[in-house]
């Protein structure tokens, strides 16, 4: 991935969006009148080649049940193939659903029975609990190392919770710390699990959105016995800016899993699949490939940006590196506020809507989580807002 561009070769312009005020966005239009934040979708308009494909789709004019052609399979296998070394997405191997949440979510269920453990690293994405629970299994939290800026596996705690665990529920990359989990890592997570009869279900929902140094390693080009015990759950939905064209993928490599997962995508009625979601899919994955690059350029300078605005104006805040995902965390344990309080205060007084990062578990406590996919301008203010309200904070309690 490039670092820098010359304006003249730049495509696609990342600094000018629509408003989205007054347009029903759970983003901007739930917490009226606030700078948020905080949900993860972009701010972007969708690449134009996508925009032109559903324009053609929608000027047919009808929009009955449809089958799925040959080039939806295709232009994924081609893709994940040439940029990822993943081989082999075929119609054979694939079951379409409306998400990914829906995805993991009919993952979990084909693969336990009430009262069985499933796995999670802390933080983590908030909805992982939910689909744990309304499958009546039971959490089996894995709280990740946090040292000197970094997070790590608590490998000894994941060997323990694996010999007493049904299924592993991997985010890679992760959601919020920002971790794209090296090939190294996988293969240990996976020699674990498959030595401890646990089964990995791995969303891989964030994967085209990477940055320099940190390469996305598919759980599926891991060998095959490792494949065979696992499902991966993706989408071109968030790193294309299509979350509310809803469409996403399982892959089994296993026919008998595979299989599973077909029955249990049927048991939850999520089998069938929006016409603009297949639309969607084929450009994004066909045509899309410039597009994503130049994002996460900006995204990787936008990154940049918050990194330089914490050394010279909130030095008590940090942030992990971020390999993946559009989403930082922050780290604003130095002022010994709740994330709870700490994300009421910045709304109420300031303006400013962040995630709080007790919401991915009781490991987020003291983290904020930002999102990054807007205008530099716009995480500029809202950036001034988050230091504002943190010195609004400081000088109340100096009182």
């Amino acid at each position: 991935m490039k670092t820098s561009k010359h304006p003249e070769t730049v495509k696609y312009n990342f600094d000018t969006c629509p408003s989205r005020k007054g347009t029903e966005s759970v983003k901007w239009d739930l917490y009226p009148g606030t700078l948020p934040l905080w949900v993860a979708d972009m701010d972007f308009e969708v690449a134009p080649e996508i925009r032109a494909a559903l324009q053609k789709r929608l000027d047919h004019g009808v929009f009955g049940y449809e089958l799925l052609p040959d080039n939806y399979f295709l232009v994924m296998n081609r893709w994940f193939s040439k940029r990822h070394g993943w081989k082999g997405i075929s119609r054979k191997n694939i079951v379409p659903t409306t998400g990914v949440i829906a995805a993991y979510s009919a993952a979990i269920k084909a693969m336990t029975v009430p009262g069985d453990k499933v796995i999670v690293m802390t933080p983590c994405y908030n909805a992982f609990f939910p689909a744990i629970r309304n499958n009546k299994c039971i959490q089996a939290s894995c709280p990740l190392h946090y040292e000197n800026g970094l997070y790590t596996i608590d490998w000894d705690l994941l060997e323990k919770l694996a010999g007493e665990s049904r299924v592993l529920l991997l985010c890679n990359p992760h959601n919020p710390v920002g971790r794209v989990w090296t090939r190294e890592e996988l293969l240990r997570m996976a020699e674990i699990c498959l030595r401890n009869n646990v089964f990995v279900v791995s969303d891989e929902i964030h994967c085209e959105l990477t940055y320099p140094g940190h390469d996305y390693t598919p759980w599926a080009t891991l060998p095959e016995e490792y494949v065979l015990n696992s499902v991966t759950c993706f989408s071109p939905t968030k790193p294309f800016n299509l979350a509310g064209i809803q469409i996403a993928n399982i892959y089994a490599a296993s026919p008998e899993v595979l299989a599973k997962m077909d029955r249990a995508i049927n048991d939850n009625e999520c089998c069938d699949v929006n016409v603009f979601g297949a639309t969607a899919l084929q450009a994004a994955y066909g045509e899309g490939g410039p597009w994503i690059d130049e994002l996460r350029e900006y995204l990787w300078h936008n990154a940049r940006t918050v990194y330089c605005f914490l050394e010279d104006e909130l030095p008590l805040v940090s942030a992990p590196p971020l390999e993946g995902t559009y989403l930082m965390w922050l780290d604003c344990r130095a002022y010994d506020i709740s994330s709870e309080a700490l994300g009421e205060h910045l709304r109420l007084n300031h303006g400013l809507v962040l995630s709080t990062g007790t919401i991915y578990g009781e490991a987020g406590e003291g983290f904020m989580r930002l999102n990054i996919a807007c205008p530099r301008s716009t995480l500029l203010e809202g950036l001034s807002r988050l230091r504002d309200g943190l010195a609004s904070f400081a000088a109340r309690g100096a009182k």
